[in-house]
């Protein structure tokens, strides 16, 4: 049965004069493969964590990207063994293959979630405990407010990309699938249905 860890909790938080934002860091197991959802931008925090979980870069066998932005994405390359998995694509190396959203070798589905940009998908992982969706900024939230998932939120992060009709509809998806949400940053919680 897939397994499912949060390694770090993802944040994000205005300073006076910039902003600290790292992606909330994933590990799945599935079948064998060992997969890492958003690997963030804080390399040290990570690297401590992998090794706390007895893990090293090459011990992963995919990377699985949300979408492009550099507080999700920018950690990617550290996983010299790893293949790439983005919306639409598998990276092994410099070789470009289509998905047929699913992680290959596994049972985790990809699932296209536009709205806070227009590449964001989720991966949706069936769990023994329910089904988890790691929903990138789908659902995000800053330190200091407070997680409720509103699906009308509005989404100032990246205003020139948010389309929020199409995010609407991306979170009501999630929400219909979902017994757990890992949001792309904020702490996982559970669907009460």
């Amino acid at each position: 049965m897939n397994k499912v860890k949060v390694l770090i909790e993802g944040y994000a938080r205005e300073n006076e004069d910039s902003w600290s934002a790292s992606s909330t860091v994933t590990l799945v197991e599935s079948n064998g493969k060992k997969i890492i959802v958003d690997p963030g931008c804080n390399r040290k925090r990570l690297l401590d964590e992998l090794a706390d979980n007895s893990l090293a870069t090459k011990d992963i066998d995919y990377v699985f990207l949300t979408h492009s932005h550099a507080d999700h994405a920018l950690l990617a390359g550290i996983f010299e063994d790893a293949k790439i998995i983005t919306s639409a694509e598998v990276y092994d190396n410099d070789n470009q293959t289509e998905h047929e959203d699913i992680i290959p070798g596994t049972d985790l589905e990809i699932i296209q979630t536009p709205g806070h940009s227009r590449e964001d998908c989720a991966l949706i992982v069936p769990a023994e405990e329910g089904t988890y969706v790691i929903s990138g900024d789908a659902f995000w939230w800053m330190d200091d407010e407070e997680q409720i998932p509103n699906i009308e939120k509005e989404d100032e992060a990246h205003p020139a990309e948010v389309d929020m009709q199409s995010l609407i509809e991306s979170r009501r998806k999630i929400l219909e699938i979902a017994d757990f949400i890992i949001p792309g940053h904020g702490r996982m919680f559970k669907i009460e249905k």
